[in-house]
């Protein structure tokens, strides 16, 4: 897996699209989620988003959300602080482009809600800031702060990307994450991941 642990220097160009590190391709995510837990959701006694700290300093003053908008951003520039000052970003939910970071948001592809029912509620906290931090895997992207905040806390079954050619990436990335941290899955979680899986074989997800 790529790594991405810095943020660049200030105005450094960090031209690049929005590409998450690499999921599992399409067959094994197949495979994986055929792998997965399915349970019923565990409850949601003891939650808040304060047990999931973020966002972690990465080095060079840049925390985790500079890290990835510099990351999923095109020509992107930062001033002393890390905050990215400039850029275009497009947001593969929707299919928005933006030209300011504040119109974003940095999106948990497995929500830290929906990481708690599903297994997150017996990690030590150091285990959940991992999760809430994780530029490893496909868990962290830049998205339309509308579309971030239209997900919310749902599961695949509950809500999809609107633009259904995202859906083949969704999906993988979401059962990597699952897959990673060893988190279950409901019934109909699992079967709405492999519909979207199907759309990895059509074109364009059409």
């Amino acid at each position: 897996m790529a790594v991405l642990a810095l943020a660049p220097a200030a105005g450094a160009n960090a031209a690049s699209p929005t590409e998450l590190p690499p999921a599992l391709l399409p067959p094994a995510a197949f495979v994986q989620l055929g792998q997965l837990d399915v349970a019923t959701p565990r409850s949601m006694a003891g939650y808040s988003r304060a047990r999931f700290p973020h966002w972690s300093q990465q080095g060079d003053g840049c925390d985790t959300r500079e890290v990835v908008l510099a990351r999923d951003g095109a020509d992107v520039k930062q001033d002393e602080n890390c905050r990215a000052i400039s850029g275009t970003w497009h947001s593969e939910y929707d299919g928005r482009d933006f030209t300011s970071a504040s119109a974003l948001d940095i999106d948990h592809m497995v929500p830290l809600a929906q990481a708690w029912r599903s297994g997150a509620n017996t990690w030590t906290d150091a285990r959940r800031r991992q999760f809430a931090n994780d530029l490893d895997g496909p868990q962290l992207i830049a998205v339309s702060a509308a579309s971030n905040r239209s997900k919310g806390d749902q599961s695949p079954d509950q809500w999809r990307p609107p633009l259904r050619s995202y859906w083949c990436t969704y999906s993988r990335a979401w059962i990597d994450i699952k897959s990673r941290y060893e988190l279950s899955v409901t019934e109909p979680e699992r079967e709405a991941l492999a519909e979207m899986l199907t759309t990895c074989y059509t074109p364009e997800g059409t």
